[in-house]
C-alpha cells in the first residue's frame, strides 16, 4: 500500500466525521447565512477550532460572491482549495549539514520515542548514518524504551544513566557523531518539565552545545504533537512554541482519530509547518507531511 493510500485510509474517520457533515449540509441546503452558520458550527465541532473554522467561512464567503458560486460542488471545490490554501507550501526537514541535528521535544504520550525509531529508520533507508542521544533522563524507561527503537531501526544511541544531565549526552553524542562520521543526530528530550523557562534553559543549553561542537549544523526543533488529542495538541504547540524556537511538527497517530483536522489550525494559526505524520504502527509508517496529498485524502469521494 502507498503512502496516499495509507494516509486516505488513516483519515477515514476524520473523513467520515469531517466530510460526513459537510456532505449532509451541502445536499440539504442553500447557500445562505444559514448554510454558513452551520458549517461553522461544524467545523468547530470537528476540532478544527473556532479561529480557523471562522477564517474558513469568512474565505468561502468572499470566493462564493466573488465567483457567483450556486453549485454545491463548486462550493466544495472552494473549500478544498481554502483549506489547501491555508496549509500552506510544503516543507522538508533541512538536514543540508553534516551532522544535521534535530532536536524532538513535546509531551509524554505524544508519540516521541516511537517516532524517532520511524525517523531513523527512514534516514537509515535513505543512506543516511543516524545517531541518536537519550537526552530524556527523567522519565522512568525512557532510555531502554529508545534503545529498543534504535536496535530495531539500526541507529546508534549514546546514553547515561537515569537521571544524568541530558546536556551531558548531548556533548557526547556530539562528539561520537563527529568520531563517526553520522549525517544527523537525533535527540530525545524530556516531555515533562514544569515551567516554561525550565524548558527554555534547558533547550537553550542543548542548543549551545550542538552549535559549540558543530558550528553552523543545520538544526530542527520538531514537536510531536498527538492528532487524537484535538485542540489540546494546538495548546501543547502554542505553549511549546513561546518557550523554543520550533522549526516544525511532526503529528502522531493521524490514523487512530477523527481529529485529523487538527492539521488546518495548526497551520493557520501557529504559522509553524506540519512536516512530517505517522499513520500506523510499523516503523515504516511516518512520511513527510503533503499538503496537496492531505486535502486530496480528505476530500476523495472514494
Amino acid at each position: 500500500m502507498g503512502f496516499f493510500d495509507k494516509l486516505k485510509q488513516g483519515l477515514s474517520k476524520t473523513k467520515s466525521s469531517l466530510m460526513g457533515s459537510i456532505n449532509s449540509l451541502l445536499s440539504g441546503s442553500k447557500i445562505d447565512d444559514d448554510f454558513y452558520d452551520e458549517l461553522e458550527e461544524t467545523l468547530i465541532l470537528s476540532d478544527i477550532g473556532a479561529k480557523t473554522a471562522e477564517d474558513i467561512v469568512t474565505s468561502l464567503k468572499e470566493k462564493v460572491k466573488q465567483d457567483k458560486i450556486k453549485d454545491t460542488a463548486e462550493v466544495k471545490q472552494a473549500l478544498k482549495d481554502i483549506i489547501a490554501e491555508m496549509l500552506g507550501e510544503d516543507s522538508q526537514l533541512d538536514l543540508s549539514t553534516t551532522p544535521s541535528v534535530i532536536l524532538v521535544i513535546g509531551v509524554n504520550g505524544a508519540g516521541k520515542t516511537t517516532t524517532i525509531g520511524k525517523l531513523s529508520y527512514q534516514l537509515i533507508n535513505q543512506g543516511k548514518k543516524v545517531l541518536v542521544a537519550a537526552a530524556d533522563t527523567f522519565r522512568a524507561a525512557a532510555i531502554d524504551q529508545l534503545e529498543v527503537w534504535c536496535e530495531r531501526s539500526g541507529a546508534d544511541i549514546i546514553k547515561h544513566g537515569e537521571g544524568s544531565d541530558p546536556a551531558a549526552v548531548v556533548f557526547d553524542a556530539m562528539d561520537a557523531a563527529k568520531a563517526r562520521n553520522a549525517d544527523v543526530v537525533i535527540v530525545d528530550t524530556a516531555g515533562r518539565l514544569h515551567t516554561k523557562k525550565n524548558l527554555m534553559n534547558e533547550l537553550a543549553k542543548i542548543s549551545k552545545i550542538v552549535h559549540s561542537k558543530a558550528e553552523g549544523c543545520a538544526l530542527e526543533v520538531l514537536i510531536a504533537l498527538d492528532a487524537t488529542t484535538g485542540q489540546n495538541a494546538v495548546n501543547q504547540a502554542r505553549e511549546f512554541n513561546e518557550a523554543a524556537d520550533i522549526t516544525g511538527i511532526i503529528l502522531t497517530k493521524l490514523d487512530s482519530t477523527a481529529k485529523g483536522g487538527i492539521v488546518i489550525p495548526i497551520s493557520n494559526e501557529l504559522k509553524v509547518p506540519v512536516k512530517l505524520v505517522t499513520v500506523g504502527e510499523k516503523i515504516e509508517d511516518i512520511q513527510p507531511f503533503i499538503a496537496k496529498d492531505f486535502v486530496d485524502a480528505l476530500f476523495d469521494e472514494q
